[in-house]
């Protein structure tokens, strides 16, 4: 119990083992189709290495009806929402697994916490000797920040739905719940606009450094979506406007302001292009593409990015912000965009991302709640040290103690706790091409970040963690993950 990652609120050791047997079945109160996925869900992880089909039945009445002697009873009860829909109790003993929660959501969070209580070859995916133990004792939880995602360029370089996923649930293991998907910028257009088919279709035709391109359909995406939601993830796209449209307007000579399309761009420069904000033509454009993509995002949220618009004159920026933000709100989305956006008025509800600079201090004077991404300390596309082939350097070298060794809710000059909507950890991809090279620079950082957006700030030091991360290690390997070895680490 010592070794989870993220550290839950309270770990109480008791004396016992409880072991999982192939006579082990899961069961469900109420027997709900959910309570059953989530169920299932877990038979359908603990298979490959156990071999065991495990059952997933309807529980009656109280767990020792039916549920004790060897078996897993996961139940959502009526209680006290105050401490959020995430909260989950875990009572193990030698007869039972007890897992109960306030919401769904919380018997899914509490399942990733069973995962890991188990021995790290319960991820391989084939069939391993066990036994199958876990530690007994009781664990209650719940997250510190309500907002704990990655944020993964897609448009840099192109990633399949596969790939993607496969993310999904690697940030699902480690309890987060956000997914930000970068899906425009100047090398490439990746999500099929029908009403403009040319921006995927030919501005998703490349990528940096000249290499094969691609896009999701609304098929793809509407898939990707559903698949997060099985994992209770909220997918937030992102169209970066008005800059990093070269993608755009490679692809309609109308978005331009002469009128004429410049050719497809495959370098890793910033802040040269923007949409022509006076045009009727951009307006129409704009309401086009976030219908169609409000459409397909049950999510409450649409991303706009406005970040690095520097060949935007400010009054045309700022114009630009006003008119986008009721676009997105008539299409029933909240706006969320890079803290660039606080040079403008704000609706209510809006949303804005620190990376870089102190303008998420005007965000919060304007009302808006802010999201921590400091690039200094949170870009997974950061180098680790001067040696790492992978990622970039321009905003510092983030080590595994940089990394984790600070508090979102310090980031931004005059914030409260209750400003801070929490914590992402954004991935960009001008260096990335394969999913192992997004593997080696998520992790191992990924699951510090991962705690910092759910423990408590008074728990977390780096002399206990690191001791934890190392005894990940053969977890991370039996997950298939490419991650980098640090040296600062104790791997076991």
């Amino acid at each position: 119990m010592d070794n989870i990652i993220p550290r839950p609120v309270l770990v109480k050791p008791a004396s016992g083992t409880f072991t999982l047997t192939a006579a082990s079945n899961i069961y469900v109160e109420p027997a709900t189709p959910e309570l059953t996925a989530i169920g299932q869900y877990l038979a359908d992880k603990l298979k490959p290495a156990t071999g065991y089909a495990l059952k997933v039945l309807p529980a009656t009445g109280t767990p020792t009806a039916g549920a004790a002697n060897g078996n897993i009873y996961l139940t959502v009860v009526e209680g006290d929402l105050s401490l959020g829909e995430e909260r989950y109790d875990l009572t193990i003993t030698p007869d039972l697994v007890k897992l109960v929660a306030y919401r769904p959501v919380g018997l899914f969070r509490g399942i990733q916490t069973i995962r890991q209580l188990l021995p790290p070859a319960i991820d391989r995916a084939s069939v391993q000797a066990g036994p199958w133990q876990m530690a007994a004792g009781t664990i209650r939880d719940r997250p510190r920040f309500a907002w704990r995602g990655m944020m993964l360029d897609v448009a840099r370089h192109f990633f399949s739905v596969a790939d993607v996923k496969r993310m999904i649930d690697l940030i699902a293991y480690y309890k987060m719940n956000i997914f930000h998907l970068h899906l425009t910028d100047d090398q490439g257009w990746r999500i099929m606009i029908n009403s403009w088919p040319k921006l995927a279709t030919y501005g998703g035709s490349t990528a940096v450094g000249g290499g094969s391109g691609g896009y999701y359909t609304q098929a793809d995406y509407a898939d990707i979506v559903a698949y997060a939601q099985s994992r209770y993830i909220t997918i937030v796209p992102e169209i970066d406007l008005p800059g990093h449209t070269h993608a755009a307007l490679a692809s309609y000579p109308e978005l331009n302001c002469n009128g004429t399309a410049p050719a497809l761009y495959t370098g890793t420069e910033v802040g040269f292009s923007s949409l022509c904000i006076n045009k009727d033509i951009t307006c129409k454009f704009l309401d086009d593409v976030i219908k169609e993509l409000a459409a397909i995002t049950p999510g409450p949220y649409i991303h706009i990015g406005g970040d690095e618009a520097h060949s935007t004159p400010l009054d045309d920026y700022q114009k630009f912000i006003e008119q986008v933000q009721p676009i997105v709100q008539k299409h029933g989305k909240q706006i969320v965009g890079w803290e660039e956006i606080a040079q403008s008025r704000l609706i209510p509800k809006s949303i804005a991302q620190h990376w870089k600079g102190d303008r998420a201090g005007e965000a919060i004077k304007q009302g808006s709640k802010v999201i921590i991404s400091t690039a200094s300390k949170a870009y997974l596309d950061m180098k680790y040290d001067a040696s790492t082939r992978l990622g970039q350097d321009w905003a510092g070298l983030v080590d595994l103690p940089t990394a984790y060794e600070w508090d979102p809710a310090t980031e931004v000059s005059g914030a409260a706790d209750s400003d801070v909507l929490g914590i992402e950890a954004p991935l960009w991809t001008e260096t990335l091409e394969t999913s192992r090279d997004i593997d080696y620079m998520t992790f191992p950082r990924l699951p510090g970040y991962a705690e910092i957006g759910w423990s408590t700030q008074a728990g977390r030091n780096w002399d206990e963690y690191c001791v934890r991360l190392g005894a990940q290690g053969p977890r991370l390997t039996a997950l298939g993950i490419n991650f980098y070895r640090s040296p600062q680490i104790p791997w076991q």
